[in-house]
């Protein structure tokens, strides 16, 4: 991976499988087992996952005793919205000329429909 968090988180959610563990922990910490089982991949494909999540401090795993409860870790995620944050303005800017310029055509439509 990247050595700059922003690459790191983005590399991680590259990946539908490690977009939809993520949802999973939004709802609160859950074992590899109960992640793995919406899977049809094996534990060690599972762990692999985390291992990227963890690495990119998307999530967090505890332990106690043989429970190793995952958790998700949202800071990185808050810091990938704020980059995407400038594109969205440059996309509503744009999307807004864009309906000011159909608003046009179509008042120009109107107006050569009543000439005729």
């Amino acid at each position: 991976m990247a050595d700059d968090p922003l690459s790191n988180t983005f590399s991680a959610l590259a990946d539908p499988t490690r977009r939809a563990i993520l949802a999973r922990l939004a709802d609160g910490a859950a074992t590899v087992n109960e992640l793995a089982e919406p899977f049809p991949i094996s534990l060690q494909a599972i762990s692999k996952h985390l291992k990227v999540l963890e690495r990119a401090g998307l999530i967090t795993r505890g332990r106690d005793a043989q429970y190793r409860p995952c958790q998700l870790h949202a800071d990185p995620l808050k810091q990938a919205t704020e980059w995407l944050e400038g594109y969205r303005r440059f996309w509503e800017e744009s999307f807004g000329r864009l309906d000011d310029y159909l608003i046009e055509l179509q008042e120009r439509q109107r107006n050569n429909d009543l000439e005729s």
